[in-house]
């Protein structure tokens, strides 16, 4: 009667079957779902494995030969978290209230929707206190959108069908009304064996798609694609791309036994991991990992109330004496009374998962693992041979502390107390499950509801992935049929998916370089003399910069100023036909430029502009198209209301936006809110060698300040070169006493942030810049795209082309006298940047046109304790405030 009644409704039958004792007890009993016929001894094999919602449950179950082995573990999973105790005693002698409330706080499942409204069914009428009490604890759960489901739409047989299901999906929010629209609309009951209702029935675990139907991109799991070529070995490397790509018997728990610790794969389990849980800084509002709170300057993956939960429950396992991996058991001591600290630190550790620079994985430290197992493992119950030496050669074989996880951090509380210093406003996500949290840079309309943080609508990157990209964004995606190498470039639409997909010229990844006789393959970089380089389809790319040899005579090291093509540092500057400004002649001829695709002066001191345009100057990084340096407008007769991005114009006044700037006759001076230390023109010069009218029009423009004044020198772009056209440049004095700055190439003056140095493959940018109807790449495209990646307010990005054509991205703090706290965090989001970029991770380089980097250099600024009284942190509203300028907040500490 339940499998009629649910008709394949998996989540209801997950509701239903928490209240037993036995999770897997339900599935098996209703078993007209597994597609498996029963056995004699009432064992219905795999296929009602997946279902069993615990990893450890699912474990137990595939490993079992009949139901009888799989009840030990299997009774465990229904534990209550202590929260939940005290939440559901408010329902008193109400036994279903209590249940329902129970099922919320289950420490091995998140709670879904259907939960969630049943206790608000049943307990609205018994207890307000319960209600408010669950409530505090299921906000901190993403909400799953009915948009989510859009793509359920596409099976239904009739299009009227799709048509109504796509306008009901969008337009109702009830589980109840969904059901019943869809009922009305296509005319046809909720059976499992109809696509529709199969793909929203069993979304769980969506069905592979007809044999005869070719698979569009969207339909897997594109980001976890990405992947699979980093594979070293070729099962793990067909099982990921088969998983990726087919919903067939393969599962990723199948996956993890062979692939999950092996050690040749480190690179590729370090890649899924970015895809599922991408590194944040900032961990807060644990109850039970309490050690790890309050850490604003360390990355985590997993900073959140499930895995939370989840390390206690883990505890609770392994207290049984056993700690049970996919392809091992580990017999330990009592670990309540054996080294319970350091227990309880692996166990959070394994679950928050701290992740570093060098090595993203979240593996603790070998020493450390050594160390408990030799004095908590239970060695007569080790099998023959096993020692913790090699139990841990397995598990943690590295033991650089850049690279794994040293347990002594974790084992007190963070001294941190100033964390108001440095807040993370997208962790934990606060958006909808199909929205991605970006900081709020921009400011609000209404300033009284103004949030820290934007939910901006999204796509998935295929159907089973979890992994977003912004709408409108363009993102590059394995074609599903190619070898490796070979591309799609699709755009995020309004619908939520993935379309208007063009296919890109395959890239041949198994051509090697041959440089000085060895062998380089593809995506490979390293250094010749002074040079970056990097291996790309059998071409060599390397920087342009000049260098200057050890045989050299201290005549020619007089001589050299580190310019490209050793040209003289004379500041005679011209403007080429990519928007660039360059510091002589000599300079943009040694860069491919011809005498007629430059004029003398910069580029910014000319005005493009005739009736009804904007000067919108820009820096081109792709050549198959002009390089425009303006934008035709009118006056239009309506504005968009909701687009918030401020414009400030000469008068000193701003405007939500620059279509309500123009629609009032006003004049652009720069975009952003209006500074009053930008009312009056103050020239500066930016890094990039422009001159602007004031410091708000630099940062408007991602550029950060050089010096005051005019440009009228250029700074050395080699470390080997001397300064000394910058000799006679008075320069500002650093924002923080004690910092160790980075000086940008091409500059004079030092600056207290962190630089990234990119290496980019121009053909690359040409061929977006084509499949965009010849849009050219823009260095404020590039500037825009990582501002996302940066995810506290208290540092913002800012960047320009160096003249030997590398890319030069600054990561700064924003405050007028940053903390030495707000200077690590900036250096933190820097080395995450550089690190996704070196392991093309596809959390960065799956999106157009970051795909186009090759390789990245990092110079990060740190503080040395000078003995000094440091600058007083600003009060926390100010620290809020900052957050929602525009561009041009970080142009404060100039002011």
């Amino acid at each position: 009667s339940l499998c009629s009644f649910i008709q394949g409704d998996l989540d209801r039958l997950n509701d239903a079957c928490i209240h037993l004792s036995l999770e897997l007890e339900c599935f098996i009993e209703v078993n007209c779902f597994c597609g498996v016929s029963r056995k004699s001894d009432g064992w219905v094999g795999l296929g009602c494995c997946e279902l069993a919602i615990s990893a450890e449950c699912r474990r137990e179950c595939r490993q079992a030969s009949s139901k009888n082995d799989i009840t030990k573990v299997c009774k465990k999973v229904t534990e209550v978290s202590p929260m939940g105790s005290t939440c559901c005693s408010y329902a008193g002698r109400h036994t279903t209230c209590r249940e329902y409330c129970q099922a919320i706080f289950r420490t091995d499942s998140t709670p879904t929707v259907s939960q969630i409204n049943a206790v608000k069914d049943y307990c609205q009428s018994h207890s307000a206190q319960l209600l408010s009490c669950v409530s505090n604890f299921t906000k901190s759960y993403p909400i799953r959108s009915p948009i989510d489901s859009l793509y359920c739409c596409d099976r239904a047989e009739a299009t009227h069908c799709q048509i109504a299901c796509r306008r009901i999906l969008r337009t109702m929010n009830t589980e109840h009304e969904i059901m019943e629209g869809l009922i009305e609309e296509c005319g046809s009951q909720p059976l499992p064996q109809e696509p529709m209702w199969q793909c929203f029935l069993g979304s769980a675990h969506p069905p592979s798609p007809p044999e005869e139907e070719t698979p569009h991109p969207a339909k897997m799991d594109s980001a976890k694609l990405h992947c699979c070529s980093k594979a070293n070995t070729s099962l793990c490397r067909d099982m990921c791309l088969e998983i990726s790509t087919n919903w067939g018997s393969q599962t990723w728990q199948d996956f993890d036994q062979p692939c999950e610790y092996n050690p040749v794969e480190t690179e590729l389990i370090n890649c899924l991991a970015d895809v599922r849980e991408p590194c944040q800084l900032g961990c807060k509002d644990l109850t039970y990992c309490t050690n790890f709170n309050n850490r604003p300057t360390e990355l985590f993956r997993s900073c959140n109330v499930q895995s939370d939960q989840g390390a206690m429950n883990d505890i609770k396992l392994w207290s049984n004496g056993t700690i049970k991996m996919p392809f091992m058991n580990i017999p330990v001591l009592d670990i309540r009374k054996c080294l319970p600290d350091m227990w309880k630190a692996v166990a959070c550790s394994l679950q928050i998962k701290p992740c570093h620079r060098k090595s993203r994985g979240s593996v603790i430290c070998k020493s450390d693992c050594v160390d408990i197992l030799t004095q908590c493992g239970d060695r007569k119950r080790f099998h023959e041979g096993q020692t913790p030496e090699r139990i841990c050669e397995v598990l943690s074989p590295i033991d650089d502390p850049e690279r794994c996880i040293p347990l002594h951090r974790y084992l007190s509380d963070s001294l941190g107390n100033n964390i108001e210093e440095v807040i993370h406003p997208c962790n934990p996500n606060p958006c909808p499950s199909n929205h991605l949290c970006q900081v709020n840079r921009k400011g609000c309309l209404d300033e009284l509801n103004c949030q820290p943080y934007l939910c901006v609508p999204g796509c998935k990157m295929g159907e089973a992935s979890e992994f977003l990209v912004q709408q409108d964004a363009r993102v590059q995606v394995p074609t599903h049929t190619g070898p490796p190498g070979c591309y799609e470039v699709c755009s995020c639409g309004p619908s939520g998916r993935l379309e208007n997909c063009v296919e890109m010229p395959c890239v041949d990844t198994s051509k090697p370089c041959i440089i000085g006789g060895q062998r380089k393959s593809h995506g490979t970089s390293f250094r010749i003399d002074c040079h970056t380089c990097s291996c790309f389809a059998g071409d060599t790319i390397c920087s342009t910069r000049e260098c200057l040899g050890f045989s050299s005579s201290e005549e020619d090291r007089q001589h050299f100023t580190g310019l490209p093509c050793s040209c003289p540092d004379h500041f005679i500057p011209v403007c080429a036909s990519n928007g660039r400004t360059y510091p002589s002649a000599c300079v943009a001829r040694c860069m491919g430029f011809k005498d007629h695709q430059f004029v003398f002066g910069q580029c910014r001191l000319s005005n493009p502009c005739g009736s009804r345009c904007i000067p919108k100057y820009s820096v081109c990084l792709s050549d198959v198209s002009d390089c425009p340096q303006y934008e035709c407008v009118g006056r239009p007769a309506a504005c968009d209301k909701n687009s918030v991005e401020p414009a400030c114009d000469t008068d000193g006044l701003v405007h939500p936006s620059l279509c309500q700037l123009q629609q009032a006759g006003k004049t652009l001076a720069y975009m952003g809110h209006c500074q009053d230390g930008c009312r009056k023109p103050q020239q500066v010069c930016g890094h990039n060698g422009e001159t602007y009218n004031t410091v708000c029009d630099a940062f408007a423009d991602r550029v950060a300040v050089d010096y005051e004044g005019p440009c009228h020198t250029v700074g050395s772009v080699s470390d080997m070169a001397s300064d000394s056209a910058c000799s006679l440049i008075p320069c500002p004095p650093l924002s923080t006493p004690g910092c160790h700055p980075v000086t940008p190439p091409g500059a004079c003056c030092p600056i207290c942030a962190s630089m990234l140095q990119i290496l980019w493959n121009k053909e690359q940018m040409n061929t977006f810049s084509k499949l965009n109807k010849n849009k050219p790449v823009t260095v404020h495209d590039i500037l825009q795209s990582l501002r996302l990646h940066v995810s506290v307010p208290q540092c913002d990005v800012f960047g320009f082309l160096s003249i030997d054509h590398e890319l030069v991205v600054l990561i700064a703090p924003v405050d007028q006298r940053p903390t030495p706290l707000q200077i690590e965090a900036c250096s933190k989001e820097a080395e995450k940047i550089d690190s996704l970029i070196n392991s093309a991770s596809p959390t960065l380089v799956s999106q157009v046109p970051l795909s186009a980097f090759l390789t990245s250099e990092i110079k990060t600024s740190s503080i040395h304790s000078t003995g000094g009284t440091p600058p007083s942190p600003l009060p926390p509203y100010l620290c809020f405030l900052l957050g929602f300028l525009l561009a041009i907040a970080p142009g404060i500490h100039q002011l």
